[in-house]
């Protein structure tokens, strides 16, 4: 039956061990009946298969092309690796769908503009997922490739709501607006973002996120009292409906879309006060020579937390420079104390930045 368990995957834990999500198969249905009428795919639809099984949007990938009547490209490991290989392999299967994390879309673009390969004219689709998408990770593909022929859609999910909760279509406004939104629910999805309390936040103000409807897994296989806790009951819905609680902070912005800020882990306090790492990243990406940027409270050997960015940019920045253009934009408790810069940042296997893989700061 549709109650039946489809798969279960593993994500990460803050206590270290991993949390099997166990999703059944209407909820994969559930997400796979919502998305046909948002794009149309059909059997005309090449797409890709180029995540890890143990990481969810492979299922959409797989099922996504095979309830649609559309044909399979299962990228081999060594080509997924391989920038230049896999721009080929998407010319050469003329893909229409491509499904990719924001880290893995801009190596991809940034390669291939750098070696003036030729565009994709047969991509109808690119659906970014597994992590926010950021001006910064489109601005080549518009700069160099944007025919207006291939629609770029920012999808917002979590392993336990069934890989997509949210959907928005890219324009190049937004990237010029510096903020790409997460968009609006997809149909039976409902999102709530709510305060300590657990009370409705108005429109402009941060609030935790909670989603309900037909997508939210079955639980943490064989945790209870983790299913519990993350999966509370739905005070906004009928009876014995249930919600997930997420984890991550977003806005409702004036246009009715949603505005993802990041994780509320990833709010820290120093020196009594309350900062939001995301926003520091998004001060120093938009600096004209910074292309991408990580921010870390560090707990230092003398027991003090300092904020460390770790930043990839296009030339050497001096420390003096950094700060100053921060302190134009950001208060002062805001601005890093140690500026660490990198080759490029380390990435997963899945194509998310790899924040463990970080190198140690000279603090």
């Amino acid at each position: 039956t549709g109650d039946n368990l489809a798969y279960v995957i593993y994500t990460s834990g803050s206590t270290g061990r991993p949390k099997g999500v166990a999703i059944e198969h209407h909820t994969v249905l559930n997400l796979l009946a919502n998305c046909r009428p948002v794009y149309g795919f059909g059997p005309e639809d090449v797409w890709t298969v180029f995540h890890s099984y143990a990481f969810d949007f492979s299922v959409w990938e797989m099922w996504g092309a095979l309830t649609t009547g559309g044909r399979v490209v299962v990228v081999p490991h060594d080509v997924a690796r391989n920038p230049e290989a896999m721009w080929e392999l998407l010319r050469d299967e003329r893909v229409t769908v491509l499904n990719q994390t924001p880290s893995m879309f801009r190596e991809l673009v940034e390669t291939a503009a750098g070696g003036e390969v030729p565009a994709l004219p047969d991509l109808r689709w690119v659906i970014f997922g597994g992590e926010a998408l950021e001006p910064k990770h489109l601005r080549t593909w518009y700069h160099q490739y944007d025919s207006g022929d291939t629609r770029l859609i920012n999808m917002y999910g979590i392993t336990e709501t069934t890989v997509h909760v949210t959907f928005q279509e890219v324009t190049a406004g937004h990237v010029a607006s510096g903020r790409v939104p997460a968009g609006r629910p997809l149909p039976s999805y409902r999102v709530y973002l709510l305060d300590e309390r657990g009370e409705p936040v108005p429109v402009g103000v941060p609030g935790e996120m909670y989603v309900a409807g037909g997508g939210l897994a079955r639980g943490y296989l064989h945790r209870p009292e983790l299913t519990e806790e993350r999966f509370p009951a739905n005070p906004f819905g009928g009876p014995g409906e249930r919600m997930y609680r997420s984890g991550d902070v977003a806005r409702w912005r004036a246009d009715g879309t949603l505005e993802y800020l990041g994780r509320a882990d990833d709010q820290v306090k120093i020196r009594g006060f309350r900062i939001e790492l995301g926003e520091i990243e998004s001060a120093l990406t938009a600096h004209g020579q910074v292309s991408e940027a990580v921010v870390v409270a560090h707990q230092g050997a003398d027991g003090h937390r300092r904020l460390v960015a770790y930043l990839v940019s296009s030339q050497d920045l001096a420390t003096g420079e950094l700060r100053s253009y921060l302190g134009e934009t950001l208060p002062d408790y805001m601005i890093p104390a140690v500026f660490v810069p990198l080759d490029a940042l380390p990435l997963t296997p899945s194509g998310k930045v790899d924040r463990r893989s970080l190198p140690e700061p000279e603090v």
